[in-house]
């Protein structure tokens, strides 16, 4: 047990952590009981800001998130019907990440608990991916122990902007990469997608709405990587900046009539979706054979796209865990999720703990 002005930290049931995520461009908190009843789940976007630059400018987000980080506190504490007395613990993302974004949530976070006298707890973005898929609303009944349910080892596919990576999750805080990105990862790949084919950011949903009614006319190739459970995006993405071309549709498409040019930005999208998703659940379900998973978990932004959970969720021979989408992209939520599992293992963590942007899984 932990000591706090007011009597002793329960490491059990009922125990609210305050989860605080700034990693890239979302400032999001959250209230977590027990690591799995999810009280509250406040996130302040800046995709408006960022959709005029393309793509996120890592000061930029730093700035917003200075301006965001308390007001979006306060209201996950209002919507959770709690207030800072009843936070028994503050965890927040330390890496991977933008460094002038983590530094902005782990130093809000750091004054917030020795002020609170609670403990602090880093947490690995990418961790914190894989505990949002037993999180549950307080009316729900909780699911179990991710020990139990569907129970270790478990194969976890991670996709987001910055990551790609297949994980094997042998135990509570024990993992092996078995597969990572050789060049994009595959959120970043959508973002590019979608700026060749004249659609608007972030890319992975403007690419899914935009493939909707596709009769599957074009076809984009797959990067197999035969012998090995990496991912490889980048040739797929220049046999559609290469297909673009071909049709007009990039870098100037004013010359193609507006029909034509939206049946073919339709089907490219549909064929780019198409290589992605596949080549995405080809992988893990071969590391889940391999390794003799007993679940398949899914987390990141990528992880919200239909088709994927879809394929996945028909294709898998084991039970699928996938959050749900809200919970698949970047929240408080997870981080909080993650640190209830991280306080029975080894307790707080000590007030010196830095950012790390490069900080690995496995």
């Amino acid at each position: 047990m932990t000591e706090r002005d007011d009597g002793p930290i329960m490491h059990g049931a009922d125990m609210k952590i305050l989860g605080i995520e700034t990693s890239c461009d979302e400032t999001a908190a959250s209230v977590v009981e027990d690591g799995r009843r999810l009280l509250s789940n406040v996130i302040a976007s800046q995709v408006k800001i960022h959709a005029q630059y393309g793509g996120v400018v890592p000061e930029v987000a730093s700035r917003q998130h200075v301006i965001d980080i308390a007001p979006t506190v306060d209201r996950a504490l209002e919507d959770a019907g709690v207030s800072f007395e009843d936070v028994d613990a503050v965890a927040v993302t330390h890496g991977p990440g933008l460094a002038g974004a983590l530094l902005v949530g782990v130093n809000f976070a750091k004054s917030l608990a020795l002020s609170l006298g609670v403990p602090f707890l880093g947490v690995n973005h990418l961790e914190g991916h894989i505990y949002a898929a037993w999180l549950h609303p307080p009316e729900a009944d909780p699911p179990e122990d991710p020990a139990a349910s569907p129970g270790f080892p478990l194969v976890c596919l991670i996709a987001s902007g910055g990551h790609t990576d297949l994980v094997l999750m042998e135990g509570h805080g024990e993992y092996r990469l078995l597969g990572r990105t050789r060049d994009d990862a595959a959120g970043e790949a959508f973002d590019k997608a979608a700026r060749v084919l004249g659609l608007g950011f972030p890319g992975g949903p403007e690419i899914q709405k935009a493939s909707e009614g596709a009769l599957g006319e074009e076809r984009l190739p797959r990067a197999w990587l035969r012998g090995s459970l990496d991912f490889s995006f980048s040739g797929v993405k220049t046999a559609l900046l290469h297909m673009a071309q071909a049709a007009q549709v990039y870098p100037d498409p004013t010359s193609v009539p507006a029909d034509r040019l939206d049946r073919v930005v339709r089907e490219l999208s549909a064929a780019f979706q198409e290589s992605v998703v596949d080549v995405a659940v080809h992988k893990t379900l071969e590391a889940a054979e391999r390794w003799g998973a007993r679940g398949i978990v899914l987390g990141g932004g990528v992880t919200a796209n239909a088709l994927l959970r879809k394929r996945m969720v028909e294709a898998a021979p084991v039970p699928a865990l996938i959050p749900r989408p809200v919970l698949c992209t970047d929240n408080g939520a997870m981080i909080a999720a993650c640190a209830r599992f991280q306080m029975e293992l080894r307790g707080g963590d000590p007030p010196d703990i830095d950012v790390d942007p490069g900080l690995s899984l496995g």
